[in-house]
């Protein structure tokens, strides 16, 4: 397997006017070409802490961090941010335009991807004329764009009600899949993270180590929903709740 990023004995500090906060204390992990990994742990546990610090918006206090040489990251946030005054297209090319990337052939990329997940429609109309699930493919687009190696997700369904997250789901994963994508995502949704993933890694309460890593045996050409209803969805599920319900 092609390993693209490993994670070493990392930890982080946050120090305030009285005393000093351990978020992570030693968290060990590998990704590998195509992974689609889930993090999950307790509430406060440092999990978008750990795609901070991947992504270079916060310092580490210690550890390593080694990534693929030429390999890129994106980081998608739990917001999609789109900008109402700018139209689908324009946000789609903002990342490209911040980066100084908006090149012809990048911009008819990303005309391929908004005709390819059906947005080419709505290429001139404003974040308010989309529903819910429409701006997180927008917004994965615009991700997308800069051509990253390995996708950041931040709890990307958590602002969807149930029927729409489990469609958002398939959209997400089927784009990443098809565009040949590493993912590395956060979530507080068991089910999510199973129905999404490969490997779930679960975080022990602050601060937090790995305290379990699962191995999931699905299918990488089926969507996420197809997977809640396999016999064995249950089984993950009760393994990692298991874990997590130690820790309240």
């Amino acid at each position: 397997m092609n390993k693209l990023l490993e994670v070493s004995h990392l930890h982080k500090k946050y120090h305030t006017l009285n005393n000093e906060i351990t978020a992570l204390e030693d968290i060990n992990f590998s990704v590998y070409e195509n992974d689609f990994i889930s993090i999950v742990g307790p509430s406060g546990c440092g999990k978008s802490t750990i795609l901070s610090i991947l992504s270079d918006l916060t310092d580490k206090s210690g550890g390593d961090i080694s990534i693929k040489k030429g390999y890129q990251i994106a980081y998608m946030l739990q917001d999609n941010s789109l900008l109402p005054f700018r139209t689908i297209l324009e946000n789609c090319l903002l990342g490209l335009e911040l980066t100084g990337q908006l090149t012809e052939e990048n911009k008819n990329y990303v005309l391929y991807l908004l005709k390819t997940y059906g947005l080419e429609s709505f290429i001139h109309q404003y974040p308010n004329n989309l529903s819910g699930g429409m701006k997180q493919r927008c917004a994965l687009i615009r991700t997308l764009a800069v051509k990253p190696d390995i996708l950041l997700l931040d709890e990307a369904t958590s602002a969807l009600d149930y029927q729409s997250s489990i469609k958002i789901n398939d959209d997400i994963y089927n784009i990443i899949k098809k565009e040949g994508k590493t993912a590395i995502m956060v979530t507080h949704d068991i089910s999510q993270a199973i129905s999404m993933s490969n490997r779930v890694i679960v975080l022990s309460k602050r601060p937090a180590v790995v305290k379990n890593e699962y191995i999931l045996e699905w299918d990488c050409n089926e969507l996420p929903s197809m997977n809640r209803e396999k016999s064995n969805f249950s089984k993950y599920y009760n393994q990692i709740w298991s874990d997590l319900d130690e820790q309240i």
